[in-house]
């Protein structure tokens, strides 16, 4: 028996869609996009703007959004918070690029929103990033700085005052704020960007898993019931890339990121001092998140709990979380005045976490019609259309910033292999918990605690896992 996300059982019951249209029977294209999650979408809809003669059809083993698409906590974040990872990865102008262009995508999403009528929640809001504990205090201030000396800084020191009103959290020490970022209801979004993508001409085959890949010219995508023959192929797999490319078995990890969802809270959520509208991620290497909803909900999010072992993506999905407890307890430590509140679901989503914590991008083992793009690490509710603006550049044969960039280079990192990797990361989740069990109690962590800790993820201070 499945169990969706809150969010997507939800944008179903509103859709009411109709018996989906699955692929039977030989089919030509001039572009197959195999992968009907965001960046399957965005693609598609970047080149039938680009290229509105092109034919281009998207299949979806599923529904369209139904994978991590529809799962995620629906933060729309930038990669400012990133900038010295991107800058150590591709140096100092093309880090201010990329949170340039991350910024600029969520923006373009809201009016992507407002321009086709797609209602999906989205609130321009900002977020905060805030410490917890004295140990985090002062991590952001560095990043902040070298934002404003590039011109590219979006974030400001928020006082303890504004906190308490804002967060509905007494635990928020310390606070920056950023008007640029969002929350939406992310299968909502994705629904709603397969409607515009039917509504363009773009041909759209549900419950249509890929077999099987042909490479030449044309390539073919296999399916149950039918060839999708194409010019050009676009997998926008994101981790089911595994299921298919082997190669790909040591370029990311999949992590787990468990949510929850209240009850509506009525007059309770205002008066906890929690501010309509607002996101919050906490400094943690292994982060909580947090949000509200238009009708009155908050939901929790909390990443890095579960490795999957040989990267096994379905296992963490369509579940109830294994983490409730972990989840109830932080809810009640994070939300003291909103302390037992009811929880009107739970659910589990895989996240495809790469070595750097950056997307990437390239061709299909050398093949000049094959391109592939994935490991988001968390954080591509905004980033999944650049990631598009990246695929639709490739497909066309463009020679621009997108397909130039030091993302579309493949892979930039490798974990080990198994059982390395799975017991490697076992080792450093369980000493990351250690050592902020003891920040949260201000005591000193042990040191080797402190040095695993550090194997967690990029360099960055700011940076973070989901």
């Amino acid at each position: 028996m499945t169990h969706p996300s809150y969010w997507f059982k939800q944008a179903i019951e509103l859709e009411n869609p109709q018996k989906p249209n699955e692929l039977k029977g030989d089919r030509t294209t001039d572009i197959a996009i195999v992968g009907g999650g965001y960046t399957g979408l965005w693609t598609a809809i970047l080149l039938k703007q680009q290229a509105p003669q092109k034919r281009i059809t998207i299949i979806d083993k599923g529904l369209c959004g139904s994978g991590a698409s529809g799962a995620n906590g629906g933060c729309m974040l930038t990669w400012s918070t990133k900038f010295p990872t991107l800058k150590k990865l591709f140096g100092e102008s093309q880090a201010a690029w990329l949170v340039k262009e991350s910024e600029q995508a969520v923006l373009e999403i809201e009016q992507f929103c407002q321009q086709y009528d797609i209602d999906a929640q989205l609130e321009l809001n900002g977020v905060y990033y805030t410490a917890t504990n004295s140990a985090q205090t002062g991590n952001m201030q560095p990043v902040v700085a070298e934002l404003e000396r590039l011109g590219v800084n979006s974030w400001r020191h928020c006082l303890a005052s504004e906190l308490k009103t804002s967060t509905g959290s007494p635990r928020n020490i310390e606070g920056f704020h950023s008007a640029i970022a969002a929350s939406v209801q992310p299968a909502l979004l994705a629904r709603g960007l397969r409607r515009v993508a039917i509504e363009m001409g773009i041909e759209v085959y549900e419950n249509t898993p890929m077999t099987q890949l042909e490479y030449g010219h044309p390539a073919k995508v296999v399916t149950p019931n039918g060839t999708l023959s194409a010019d050009k192929v676009v997998l926008a797999l994101n981790a089911w890339m595994l299921e298919h490319f082997k190669q790909f078995k040591n370029s990311i990890v999949v992590v787990s990121s468990d949510m929850v969802i209240t009850q509506p809270l009525g007059d309770a959520l205002p008066q906890s001092g929690w501010q309509q509208g607002s996101s919050v991620l906490d400094s943690r290497i292994f982060v909580h998140y947090y949000r509200d909803t238009p009708d009155g909900r908050l939901m929790l999010g909390k990443g890095g709990n579960q490795f999957s072992f040989q990267n096994k993506v379905d296992t963490m999905f369509n579940k109830p979380s294994n983490y409730q407890t972990l989840l109830r307890n932080a809810f009640d430590a994070i939300f003291p005045r909103l302390k037992g509140s009811e929880f009107a679901y739970n659910w589990t989503g895989g996240s495809d976490r790469s070595a750097t914590g950056f997307p990437f991008f390239d061709r299909l083992n050398q093949q000049e019609n094959i391109f592939y793009g994935f490991g988001y690490s968390g954080n591509g509710v905004a980033q999944t259309r650049m990631g598009g603006k990246i695929l639709s550049s490739m497909a066309l044969g463009l020679d621009n910033q997108w397909t130039q960039c030091g993302l579309a280079k493949g892979p930039l990192g490798y974990f080990p292999p198994e059982p390395f990797r799975w017991l490697g990361a076992m080792m450093v989740r369980n000493a990351v918990r250690r050592k902020e069990q003891a920040e949260d109690s201000e005591t000193a962590p042990f040191i080797i605690d402190k040095w695993l800790a550090k194997l967690a993820g990029p360099a960055g201070k700011a940076d973070k896992v989901r």
